[in-house]
């Protein structure tokens, strides 16, 4: 590969560390994409002949074929997978090969091959992402109006519907779509035609490639082109946060199949045992969910060291730029996909919700509310009042709601009967009417909303 330049070839160890090809091979298909945009273009400007394009266009097609059965080159010696395919191409169709890489760089290539992958890899994630969002409107339209304890510091703090609770899930993987979208509308630039750092002498038409290839069009500067990985560090900044998210929610799911929540059952299907506990039923899909995430803020850590103090332009950091984004997509990929099966398959006990709903003095708040709504005492005041109200019920051993008239009239004579309309937690859940509250009505516009915008999104 190296021409006339050196005398002889690289040493073992420095072939193995300089080698590629056994990551970067899954690169093939946006490799032969590149490659023929590339080709078709120096047919077009008159570059190559028609008859040379021709050959090698379809000797690309030819190469593809090979790739997609599965017969992959695996040879370090080869490098890389573009070097890979320009060995097999040649012995496909002979020296004719060899123009193929006229007014082109590896650095722009490798640029360009590895923006389709992110792109490509962008839109997978935005698929299933958008299932997933499917299927927590489904189950939160199905529960709408099932009550469960909200919670602050793990703590029972307020009832709240399931439906806004899931619809809380929906709002993270929502913005998470908009990461990623945001992240390919920025990267969507293409480097093909940016050469080795300063472009070429060639006539190409940079436009052409970028069209052919879906891209808005070329990169503005040939050095920034091919030395900057951005977009892949878009891509993983999304991808980070979208694991936090769904590391939240797997949490969640762990603490509610506990014994002590008692809120879910897992099927069979998403659930393992023990090998000396027959009766576990441990929910390690959403353990590895959690997991992940760890690795996968890993990789984005990763490519920012490596990124952060090389000076432009290409420098042999970069080939280290791919395994982590590789491996970040591999686990976002999968942990969305068993979050959105969990999610559909799961069991939500809403019997035992409501029981720990009503348990936990949830309507105090409520009891505040009311006093400042219908009796004009400042909340501050209102806060004080429900505090010893609540001491009074679990002095009692008994919920606010059921605490008798008498007792909260010595508390403060301004309360009277009709406090106890305020103070179940059906009462609570449908006073919370203000704009993204948990109102069973508020939910159901919520959902309504989210299916549109889901719609229009496809």
């Amino acid at each position: 590969m190296w021409g006339g330049r050196f005398a002889e070839g690289p040493a073992s160890v420095m072939r193995a560390i300089n080698a590629s090809l056994p990551f970067d091979k899954r690169l093939w298909r946006q490799d032969i994409a590149a490659s023929k945009a590339h080709v078709a273009m120096l047919g077009a400007q008159g570059i190559l002949t028609a008859a040379d394009a021709a050959t090698i266009s379809e000797g690309l097609d030819r190469v593809a074929a090979e790739y997609a059965t599965g017969a992959l080159p695996d040879d370090p010696a080869l490098e890389d997978i573009h070097m890979a395919t320009e060995a097999r191409l040649a012995e496909l169709i002979g020296p004719v090969a060899g123009r193929l890489h006229t007014a082109r760089s590896r650095n722009d290539q490798v640029a360009t091959d590895f923006r389709l992958w992110v792109r490509d890899a962008l839109d997978a994630v935005d698929t299933g992402l958008r299932a997933f969002q499917s299927v927590l409107l489904d189950r939160a339209a199905e529960h709408a109006d099932a009550v469960m304890p909200g919670f602050t510091h793990l703590q029972s703090a307020q009832p709240v519907t399931l439906g806004h609770h899931l619809m809380a899930w929906h709002e993270m993987v929502a913005r998470d779509r908009s990461r990623f979208a945001d992240a390919r509308a920025r990267m969507n630039r293409s480097p093909l035609g940016s050469a080795a750092l300063a472009g070429t002498g060639f006539a190409i038409d940079r436009a052409m490639t970028a069209m052919a290839l879906g891209f808005d069009g070329p990169t503005a500067n040939s050095l920034d082109s091919v030395s900057d990985r951005d977009f892949a560090l878009d891509y993983l900044s999304a991808a980070a946060t979208c694991s936090i998210h769904l590391s939240r929610m797997a949490e969640e799911i762990v603490i509610w199949a506990s014994q002590p929540f008692g809120f879910i059952t897992l099927p069979d299907q998403w659930s393992t045992g023990s090998s000396i506990m027959p009766q576990k039923r441990n929910p390690d899909a959403a353990e590895l969910v959690r997991g992940h995430a760890g690795r996968i803020l890993g990789c984005h850590t990763a490519l920012m060291v490596t990124m952060k103090g090389l000076p432009l332009a290409y420098s042999k950091d970069m080939q280290d730029d791919k395994e982590p984004v590789f491996e970040a997509h591999d686990l976002l990929e999968l942990s969305v996909a068993a979050m959105t099966g969990m999610t559909a398959a799961l069991t939500f006990r809403t019997d035992r919700m409501r029981a720990l709903a009503e348990a936990g003095f949830s309507t105090a708040t409520d009891l505040a509310d009311w006093l400042v709504r219908e009796a004009d005492v400042p909340f501050r005041e209102a806060h004080h009042i429900t505090g010893r109200a609540v001491k009074a019920a679990e002095e009692r051993g008994c919920g606010l709601v059921d605490l008798p008239l008498d007792v909260l009239t010595a508390i403060d004579s301004r309360i009277d009967a009709r406090v106890f309309g305020v103070l179940t937690v059906d009462a609570s859940v449908a006073s919370r009417t203000s704009h993204g509250g948990t109102a069973p009505v508020r939910v159901r516009e919520a959902i309504a909303a989210a299916r549109a915008a889901l719609e229009k999104s496809a």
